[in-house]
């Protein structure tokens, strides 16, 4: 559906939208980088408004949040577009194609939200959330109204600009960022963005929900042990309790080189342990991604992919440490 967009304004005889930081100069009859900010009759239109390519329901920890509602399961909806050009992309049939959706208004994708049984909340995931702002903003805010119960959780590359971030961020319980790498170069080479308004959106972000971070670990591009420092070291300064998700990286879209070995994954996390409390491993099969207590070692969320058993709750039981785990 054609709605028009928030967060832009005219300039000489285009239109310039300051939803993210590409901060697009957009000619007539044509879209942003985004591929979904269309200017049109003399206006920026979003076209996938209301367009819901999946909808599903998840694990919470598929998302990946380990820190949130362990157990428990969230209605996952995603529409198409993204504002990122990543070589690896995982979703790439959502996030540059546009394929068959179907139109829910926001207010019933609320009501549809809140009749799911065993189900916490709605997450906006599988392509980039943020350049489906209005609709995600109408209905976070409809949700908050009329089904305050519910969680809004957000999956998100974090390239957007602060002020439609802060905007949102009152309504929004739980971000999932990827922080695609710790250096420029790869950031504008290999995802097409810029490193810093990454940052400023995870130190934003932390002020209001609960934050979790992914990053997807690339042979030789993102992976050194340096990169890695860096990222716990940004980490711990915002704040130490944040859980990392390094993430092992496979061959897909444009990107053919070799899958990342275990011991980068294995080496990366121990390197991101001496700065951070919780750092897990993703797409790895039989690893050990548990939750102890950072403080004694305490088991306190067993996992086996996305089923867990939970054993402690808000406070370690065995050393009375207070945990940032949200039940």
């Amino acid at each position: 559906m054609l709605k028009e967009a928030m967060f832009y304004e005219h300039k000489n005889n285009s239109i310039q939208c300051y939803l993210c930081p590409h901060n697009c100069l957009v000619t007539a009859n044509n879209y942003g980088k985004c591929a979904v900010r269309l200017n049109k009759n003399n206006k920026l239109n979003t076209v996938n408004y209301g367009e819901i390519t999946a909808i599903a329901i998840d694990p919470i920890e598929k998302k990946p949040l380990y820190h949130f509602m362990p157990g428990h399961n969230i209605l996952s909806v995603g529409s198409y577009g993204c504002n990122f050009s990543c070589l690896f992309c995982q979703n790439y049939q959502l996030a540059k194609q546009q394929p068959a959706s179907r139109f829910i208004e926001p207010q019933k994708l609320a009501e549809i939200c809140n009749q799911q049984h065993n189900n916490i909340g709605l997450a906006f995931t599988y392509n980039e959330p943020t350049v489906c702002y209005e609709y995600v903003y109408s209905t976070v805010k409809i949700i908050k109204r009329d089904f305050p119960h519910l969680k809004v959780v957000l999956v998100s590359n974090g390239f957007i600009n602060l002020e439609p971030l802060q905007n949102l961020l009152p309504y929004i319980d739980a971000m999932n960022i990827d922080l695609k790498a710790f250096n420029n170069e790869f950031m504008k080479d290999v995802c097409g963005g810029k490193l810093e308004p990454v940052l400023k959106s995870i130190e934003l972000a932390n002020k209001y929900c609960h934050v979790e971070i992914t990053t997807l670990l690339v042979n030789g591009l993102n992976d050194s042990l340096v990169e890695i420092e860096k990222i716990a070291k940004f980490l711990k300064n915002i704040n130490i309790d944040i859980p990392l998700h390094l993430t092992r990286y496979f061959p897909n879209y444009k990107l053919n080189i070799p899958a990342t070995d275990l011991n980068v994954l294995i080496n990366s996390k121990q390197t991101a342990l001496k700065y951070l409390n919780y750092v897990y491993i993703g797409n790895v099969a039989n690893i050990n991604n548990s939750t102890y207590c950072p403080k004694c070692g305490e088991l306190i969320i067993e996992r086996d992919l996305y089923n867990c058993k939970i054993h402690s709750g808000v406070v370690c039981k065995n050393c009375s440490n207070k945990l940032a785990i949200y039940f």
